[in-house]
């Protein structure tokens, strides 16, 4: 019990530093299928997101392939992508442990990814609704989702779930904001 509290203490104490840190990185979260926090502003200030709602059993599921070879295109050039389970539509799996086989073991993610959370609705996460905020007030309609978020913290264009990583649209819009 003990271990599952203290990432919540740590996203509710973030330290004083983080007054220059945008509010969309101002959260500590934890790992997928693990113990280990992740500051997200310690982590990637100053760097341009893609931030996905993810699901495993999807018909976009297989955009984790097109998601990792952006990330391994332009993760040198300072994209990040990170990708945030969600059973808000219903096709994620109940435990973390098949969750993190679909991503690690079936599509060979590298990109971090998190903890299942809320992404719309009353129980959304604070990320998300600071995200569907600065995207006036979009939560995300469906599983993949894409945020892409520019190295000052705001939130530049959303995407939905019909846009392909691969995407010229997407493509583009990375390379502007890097």
């Amino acid at each position: 019990m003990l271990k599952r509290l203290i990432p919540l203490l740590a996203a509710l104490a973030l330290p004083a530093m983080a007054a220059d840190c945008p509010s969309t990185l101002k959260f500590v979260k934890r790992k997928l299928n693990s113990e280990e926090t992740v500051n997200l502003c310690q982590a990637y200030q100053g760097k341009t997101l893609l931030i996905v709602n993810t699901a495993s059993y999807c018909g976009f599921t297989p955009q984790f392939d097109g998601l990792e070879a952006l990330y391994s295109q332009y993760k040198d050039k300072g994209l990040v992508v990170l990708g945030f389970p969600s059973d808000d539509f219903f096709q994620e799996a109940d435990d973390e442990k098949t969750t993190a086989e679909v991503c690690f073991t079936k599509y060979k993610v590298n990109f971090p990814m998190f903890e299942k959370l809320h992404v719309r609705g009353d129980d959304a996460d604070p990320l998300y609704r600071i995200l569907a905020s600065q995207a006036d007030d979009s939560a995300p309609k469906w599983n993949f989702y894409k945020y892409l978020v520019g190295k000052d913290g705001k939130v530049i264009e959303l995407f939905s779930s019909r846009t392909k990583p691969d995407s010229e649209e997407l493509r583009k819009a990375i390379e502007r904001a890097l």
